[in-house]
């Protein structure tokens, strides 16, 4: 049978008949502003909850903004911090402390999570790394090799990983070609703007050795309660598209990037 750890929301672990199996290493995805550093706060409280070993790095927000929006969402982690259960390491803020990353290197990266896992001791772990995309802003080419260290050397130290995967609003594209391709599953993020009013959805669009679910739903960001999973989403490809002139410019952008590229 095999061993599934829960992500914390109660939707979204069903339609993953039940959680992320023990060890994968997940690709979180989607544009900003969709859920996917609340989905990671609710899978690291949970983590903690259940007595795993969680480590969480965060690069595009100080670790005292993680702590502040988990409480706002009714998660303290804070005390477990304390408690030596959790290690928040941040690779924004460039400070001079243990638990900082000077500089966005893979091979940094790597080592501060093993000595974290150290730190707090044998056992079952879980791990968040928002966003992975901040590791190869500067060489996308590099984002499969990468994700593919990254994922073979994890796996080695009973970590269950979510690597959060930024994608561009105008696009809805990753910001590098590789991740989804090393990652266990998928789990993506949507955003539309419908009527003047933000919505968000979820799809799980890959998980190796589990029957998923392959319908968007509908998602809500609850404060005191985080996210909630809603019915399913009646929408259309058309309701994401973009106007068919902005789409020339922006395949046109890209082909001419990827062409200095080669």
């Amino acid at each position: 049978m095999v061993e599934r750890l829960s992500t914390g929301v109660e939707g979204i672990d069903k339609l993953l008949q039940g959680g992320i199996p023990r060890g994968f290493f997940v690709a979180v995805t989607g544009e900003p502003g969709c859920g996917k550093t609340i989905l990671s706060i609710h899978f690291i409280a949970k983590g903690i909850e259940e007595g795993d070993k969680c480590v969480y790095v965060t690069t595009e927000e100080s670790r005292s903004s993680i702590v502040t929006q988990a409480q706002m969402l009714g998660m303290n982690l804070k005390k477990p911090m304390e408690e030596n259960r959790l290690i928040i390491i941040d690779a924004l803020m460039g400070l001079d402390e243990r638990w900082s990353l000077k500089a966005l290197d893979v091979e940094q990266l790597l080592e501060m999570v093993i000595s974290a896992k150290k730190e707090l001791g044998y056992g079952r772990a879980r791990l968040v790394v928002d966003s992975m995309s901040a590791f190869w802003l500067d060489r996308p080419v590099m984002a499969r090799r990468l994700s593919y260290t990254v994922k073979k050397v994890l796996a080695k130290w009973d970590f269950t990983t979510l690597a959060v995967s930024q994608y561009a609003i105008t696009t809805s594209e990753a910001f590098g070609w590789g991740i989804e391709h090393v990652a266990d599953g998928i789990i993506r993020f949507r955003r539309i703007i419908r009527n003047g009013v933000l919505q968000r959805y979820v799809l799980i669009e890959k998980m190796r050795q589990t029957n998923h679910s392959t319908v968007i739903h509908g998602i809500e960001i609850i404060p005191d309660k985080g996210l909630v999973v809603k019915s399913p989403a009646h929408i259309t490809r058309e309701d994401f598209a973009l106007p068919p002139e902005v789409t020339r410019k922006i395949m046109s952008a890209k082909k001419k990037k990827e062409e200095e590229v080669q």
